[in-house]
């Protein structure tokens, strides 16, 4: 329990300094090397190549005891939502790819849909209707459906690269070829217009229905299960983690 809550004061600290200064802009070299971010502290070659050294042996004198089940962080948000953009790539990204061997992210794309004939699930009849109109649609089902295949930890850099594009949509078959070039877009493809990318939408839509307390916006981050309130003390990790305090009160999704 006491390691739990040490993981978790952990991250929510790295999270908390995000919000008053961009993630790493002080010190985050913007080195030229062929490795991505998350390879960077593999092995002190490549931390020495891409001169990531220091940041490598700071992460590496944090990081705790393996044996220890990492935190789990939880994102429900949408394709489309310009603040869910922001955070998945100022924030919850560049913080995974630090930390991912204490952090287990799970993502869930639906956010504020509403479904019709919920009750009765109906592939054939049933509609969500989202903020953005049907190319959100589209794009919460094309990441349901790379999550589906590819697993949590490949999607979640397929993702990142969508949302940090120009073009969402566009950007997934290109995006999909470079970080599982395994994977044949045909696939995602079949998934978003067959059945199962409906099925993958329902669980995410019972997902996020079955929160407690509800989301109210997004993006909606969840620790171990439990939603951290922006009046809650320090290890606040809801919107207030975007990066700029003054977004609260006038852009939520």
């Amino acid at each position: 329990m006491r390691s739990t809550v040490y993981l978790s004061g952990l991250l929510a600290a790295f999270l908390l300094f995000c919000t008053y200064r961009t993630c790493f802009g002080m010190s985050h070299p913007k080195p030229a090397c062929r490795y991505p971010p998350s390879q960077w502290c593999r092995s002190l070659e490549i931390a020495l190549e891409c001169k990531v050294q220091k940041q490598c042996m700071e992460v590496n004198a944090i990081r705790p005891n393996q044996t220890v089940p990492p935190v789990s962080v939880t994102l429900y948000y949408e394709s489309m939502c310009p603040d869910c953009r922001i955070f998945i790539t100022q924030q919850l990204f560049p913080t995974w790819t630090m930390l991912q061997d204490i952090m287990a992210v799970t993502l869930v794309p639906y956010g504020n849909a509403q479904v019709k004939n919920s009750d009765t699930f109906d592939l054939e009849h049933l509609d969500y209707y989202k903020l953005h109109g049907e190319p959100e649609c589209r794009g919460n089902m094309i990441e349901a459906c790379i999550i589906h295949l590819t697993g949590h930890s490949a999607a979640f850099h397929i993702i990142y690269c969508m949302e940090s594009s120009a073009d969402v949509l566009n950007a997934a078959q290109p995006c999909l070829q470079l970080y599982a070039p395994s994977i044949a877009w045909s696939t995602v493809d079949s998934c978003v217009e067959g059945g199962l990318g409906y099925q993958l939408m329902h669980k995410n839509a019972v997902m996020t229905r079955a929160l407690n307390p509800a989301h109210t916006y997004v993006p909606w981050v969840t620790i171990n299960g439990v939603i951290k309130q922006k009046n809650s003390t320090s290890g606040s990790l809801d919107y207030a983690c975007t990066g700029a305090a003054v977004r609260l009160n006038r852009s939520l999704c």
